[in-house]
């Protein structure tokens, strides 16, 4: 099978005579062509690459109107000839040499092969601390806000590989540079594959991450958790939610005035009503289109989701109570503080 590697480039032209020797030598014997989709450089990137392609199977293409590193790929998958698209950076923090990996990978059935480097044998060299706690967080993020990405170690990774099918006749329309999110949300697979690798230090050049490409990242993830209709979900758990703070507050009300219950165990059984009402809503409507565990699995696990969102309610609610506060105002801080926790298992565990 052919294999087309889209490098998107901007200011790289000192990385592009090892980039292309390198990967010529990792694919010596297949066939394969490098597409360097270039951003007009002013260093000249698009000039260097056609000089090499005298010398290596390279086709450049000159953007002058458009910008930005997925958008970039896009064009570079609308050109590319291969059966199997490769997409790296020309930094040579993605080391040519795991292309066979990824490509092998893609031959023995996966649809995307990612190179990860928080798989067994993947790793880091050399990054400040900050950083690491950034792709770390995004990461978490991502996952937390996009479940069907959630057993994906490194879904943020800029160095992957993936069938043509995969992206043929989806419109990708990314914000920033997670194309691979864009492509794990919206594209045609069922199989994904992780290969390890090291994320070396940048050969030359400059880093692109600042503050836009974080921002830009979130609103990614937003316009993703839309057109998934996690967002929807999350409104419909609101609403339910809020049904189920009213039977709260009112059988609390009820079981401290008329059983004349202590103000702390009148909140138990207050609550499991609670959680009866919230299950039967949400799974007639929330998330019904989830419905993969038996009735029994599912109310089970969903009280498993209330009695861990209970525990930081009525922690709260002890402690506010203990400092004076109105119990029926404790209470409902102590419901709003329980409110993610109980969603994220829900929505990972119990309708998953």
């Amino acid at each position: 099978m052919k294999i087309s590697i889209i490098v998107p480039t901007y200011n790289e032209r000192d990385n592009l005579k090892e980039l292309f020797e390198r990967i010529s030598s990792s694919l010596r014997g297949r066939d394969f062509e490098i597409i360097v989709v270039d951003d007009d450089s002013p260093d000249g990137t698009w000039e260097k690459a056609q000089e090499l392609s005298r010398q290596y199977p390279v086709r450049v293409l000159r953007r002058t109107k458009e910008r930005g590193l997925s958008s970039a790929v896009i064009r570079g998958f609308e050109i590319a000839g291969g059966d199997i698209f490769v997409v790296m950076d020309a930094d040579l923090q993605h080391p040519p040499e795991v292309i066979p990996n990824l490509v092998e990978a893609i031959e023995k059935g996966a649809d995307v092969a990612v190179a990860s480097r928080y798989v067994k044998g993947g790793r880091v060299e050399n990054w400040y601390w900050y950083r690491r706690i950034i792709s770390k967080g995004a990461i978490m993020i991502g996952r937390v806000a996009l479940p069907k990405i959630r057993n994906v170690k490194d879904p943020v990774s800029g160095f992957f590989a993936l069938k043509r099918e995969v992206v043929e006749d989806v419109e990708l329309n990314p914000v920033g540079f997670k194309i691979l999110l864009e492509i794990l949300i919206k594209g045609k697979y069922a199989n994904v594959a992780e290969v390890p690798f090291t994320f070396g230090l940048r050969n030359a050049g400059e880093s692109k991450l600042g503050q836009k490409q974080i921002f830009n990242y979130l609103r990614h993830l937003w316009r993703l958790m839309l057109w998934e209709g996690e967002i929807d979900r999350l409104v419909k758990f609101s609403i339910v939610g809020t049904t189920g703070i009213v039977v709260n507050e009112f059988f609390l009300w009820f079981f401290v005035n008329f059983f004349g219950m202590h103000k702390f165990l009148a909140n138990l059984p207050a609550t499991e009503l609670a959680i009866l009402n919230n299950f039967t809503w949400n799974d007639l409507w929330t998330f019904k289109d989830l419905k993969r565990k038996p009735f029994l699995g599912r109310i089970l696990s969903f009280h498993l989701a209330a009695l861990t969102g209970a525990l930081v309610q009525w922690l709260i609610y002890g402690i506010l109570l203990h400092l004076g506060a109105y119990y029926l105002f404790a209470n409902l801080v102590g419901i709003g503080a329980s409110f993610v926790v109980r969603f994220l298992v829900n929505r990972h565990i119990t309708w998953s």
